[in-house]
């Protein structure tokens, strides 16, 4: 995946609370290969039985402001999929389900948990209004207003380069190895020469 690290986009409004990962892709779906994009399936239920769906009258969206708790239920990785393959790069939320943040930055999605998402939403309404993102000063920049939101190190590196866990683990093979052999020469017991 390609790393980001300023975003420019529309952001609208999912005035919901507890979303969860079965609502966001239901299972259902997830026999579709990944290849062919998990995006038309983003919130396929909701969009079915709201005729006046915001993602719907929005489609070129690209930050969704939603409510508390987004993303809990079940840790399926699909979930996020589907928000990364229908253009999202950032969710602005009260409160994300942990394994649901760390899925989302493991695949370019920014999880953005900040207490004026309420705000957000109120002042928004069924409206749009353009985003900016920078990874780098982790601010967003909604209409006039500015939200400085917390982020890991870890989380901003890994949105930056693209990167998943094991990217992450791969910067660190130097260090890896120069462990691997001090830990031989140290500890020959352990690794008997052949």
């Amino acid at each position: 995946m390609a790393g980001w690290t300023v975003h420019e986009g529309q952001a609208v409004v999912l005035d919901r609370r507890d979303v969860d990962t079965d609502q966001l892709i239901p299972a259902r779906f997830m026999s579709a290969s990944r290849a062919e994009g998990y995006g038309g399936f983003l919130l396929h239920d909701l969009r079915e039985g709201e005729g006046d769906f915001p993602l719907t009258r929005h489609p070129q969206a690209s930050v969704l402001i939603a409510g508390p708790n987004f993303g809990c239920g079940s840790s399926r990785e699909a979930a996020v999929y589907a928000l990364v393959d229908a253009g999202f790069k950032a969710v602005v939320a009260e409160s994300f389900a942990d394994i649901f943040a760390g899925n989302a930055v493991n695949n370019g999605l920014l999880p953005i948990a900040t207490a004026q998402a309420a705000q957000i939403r109120a002042e928004l309404g069924g409206d749009t209004a353009r985003a900016h993102i920078d990874l780098g000063s982790r601010v967003l920049t909604l209409g006039s207003s500015r939200i400085d939101f917390d982020l890991s190190d870890t989380a901003q590196t890994k949105l930056m380069n693209g990167w998943d866990d094991i990217d992450l683990t791969r910067a660190y093979a130097g260090d890896i190895r120069s462990f691997r052999d001090r830990r031989k020469s140290d500890h020959t017991w352990v690794w008997p020469k052949a």
